[in-house]
């Protein structure tokens, strides 16, 4: 992902506040062990565990052999999106027609080795992280290999880790421009208000209040 230096996070602390906002929901990327087709790409849920990502497949997935031969994949989480039409570009002193359309969006990229889990109580130990991540208020059975509900369905599964070796992170939303060009584009958002509109203009006011006017980048 290519990362201009205004829409890098300031810090780590940044991506990891953005993505406690966000549903932990992304795309791994796994390479195709035969270099002459496509690498795979899996939507999924994950859940964030220290310095590790979390996650659970089918055992049928076809993406267990390419997985097993890969050192580093890399999963993609992006958010906050909207599509910035060209008028709303314009500089105030040009016709609008002069303006250029761009895309804004959030996205957190991680490069991670693999690990692979197939004993039982490991699956139990990912299984029961995500529960706890994403159903923290119960209401699901026992987590136990042998026991009903999921005892019996964990030879279906293999889980993963992933520990994360790298972070890009990325906030595309104009800050290369003047302050009162990206308030104006979040109030056109706001007033637009379709799909993720609301939550582009909150990260672009909040972007301006953290870095300001950064007018040596234009």
């Amino acid at each position: 992902m290519f990362v201009h230096p205004w829409d890098a996070a300031v810090n780590g602390q940044e991506w990891r506040d953005w993505l406690a906002t966000v549903e932990t929901f992304g795309v791994l990327a796994v390479n195709n062990s035969d270099s002459s087709l496509a690498p795979l790409l899996l939507p999924l849920h994950f859940t964030v565990l220290g310095d590790e990502l979390l996650l659970h497949l089918a055992r049928p997935n076809p993406v267990w052999p390419h997985l097993e031969a890969s050192q580093q994949v890399r999963l993609a989480v992006t958010a906050d999106y909207a599509y910035i039409p060209s008028y709303w570009r314009a500089a105030l002193d040009a016709p609008e027609s002069d303006g250029v359309p761009t895309s804004y969006y959030a996205s957190v990229q991680f490069v991670c080795t693999p690990t692979i889990v197939d004993d039982p109580q490991g699956k139990v130990d990912v299984l029961s992280a995500q529960l706890a991540d994403f159903q923290p208020e119960g209401r699901h059975g026992a987590v136990a290999d042998g026991a009903a509900p999921y005892g019996r369905m964990l030879a279906g599964i293999r889980a993963v880790r992933l520990a994360v070796t790298h972070v890009d992170a990325k906030f595309k939303y104009d800050d290369q421009k003047p302050a009162d060009h990206r308030r104006r584009v979040a109030d056109e958002l706001d007033t637009r208000g379709s799909g993720l509109d609301s939550r582009a203009a909150e990260q672009q006011r909040r972007r301006l209040g953290l870095l300001g006017s950064r007018s040596r980048w234009r």
